[in-house]
């Protein structure tokens, strides 16, 4: 079995460019036994099949490598170093999980809103041996206006379901500016990003990059939106909780 999932995980990060040592894959493999005997307890994903722990999980929250760095390895290891990460609304800790064992150099952040998604990471964080990486228990509209949290980072993102104008307000107050913003979207959403632009410039923010692309040995469509940040977000922004989903900014 632990053949079959390394075989998977390098077909499918090759794919981007991406190399993993032999430790990194160790920690993947043990990432996904914790993931799949914590799932038989509590709802953390719907997805359960290895190749789809892969192909979904996985390799799709370390593409953000390739959208952040492009084809130029010196972007790559710029990154890496000292390089401050947030994954707001990490759920079972994708994309920030797999990002912390990929660049071990960077410090994550991982948030979300439910307690008992938090004791998982905990679990993982432990079980993998990571250091430089927290898993925090709160909604995004408190930390974000936290001056512990809030334009700290020097990239934030995300894999939850929400509109891009929502996540954006959610998103953007975190990061410094200089720094980034990447929404992980689904299929198509050109007119979705279209909306979102008006919202984008109130926070501070504006298209830097859009990287479309199907997931190996998938049907899946992904688009990864790079935004920049490229001045302080008032702080108005994030309003309290609840309004900036039935509110979107516009």
């Amino acid at each position: 079995m632990r053949e079959t999932f390394d075989l998977l995980m390098k077909k499918g990060l090759g794919e981007f460019g991406i190399g993993l040592s032999q430790d990194q894959l160790g920690q993947f493999y043990r990432y996904y036994e914790l993931l799949i005997e914590w799932n038989k307890v509590m709802n953390l994903t719907s997805i359960v099949e290895m190749e789809d722990v892969v192909r979904k999980h996985f390799v799709d929250s370390l593409t953000v490598i390739k959208v952040l760095c492009g084809e130029q390895e010196d972007h790559y290891n710029e990154w890496k170093m000292n390089l401050r990460i947030l994954d707001l609304g990490t759920g079972a800790g994708f994309p920030g999980v797999p990002i912390k064992i990929a660049i071990p150099e960077a410090e994550i952040v991982l948030l979300d809103s439910l307690n008992k998604r938090i004791q998982f990471l905990n679990d993982v964080i432990r079980q993998l041996g990571l250091h430089g990486i927290t898993a925090v228990h709160g909604r995004a509209e408190d930390f974000g206006r936290n001056p512990l949290y809030r334009e700290s980072f020097d990239l934030c993102v995300s894999r939850a379901v929400a509109n891009l104008s929502t996540l954006s307000e959610y998103c953007i107050p975190f990061v410094k500016s200089g720094g980034y913003f990447v929404a992980y979207k689904s299929g198509k959403a050109e007119s979705e990003i279209q909306e979102a632009k008006g919202a984008l410039k109130l926070l501070g923010g504006g298209i830097d990059r859009i990287e479309e692309f199907v997931i190996p040995d998938s049907d899946i469509e992904r688009m990864l939106v790079k935004i920049k940040k490229t001045e302080n977000t008032s702080k108005k922004y994030p309003r309290k909780a609840g309004i900036p989903g039935k509110e979107p900014l516009k």
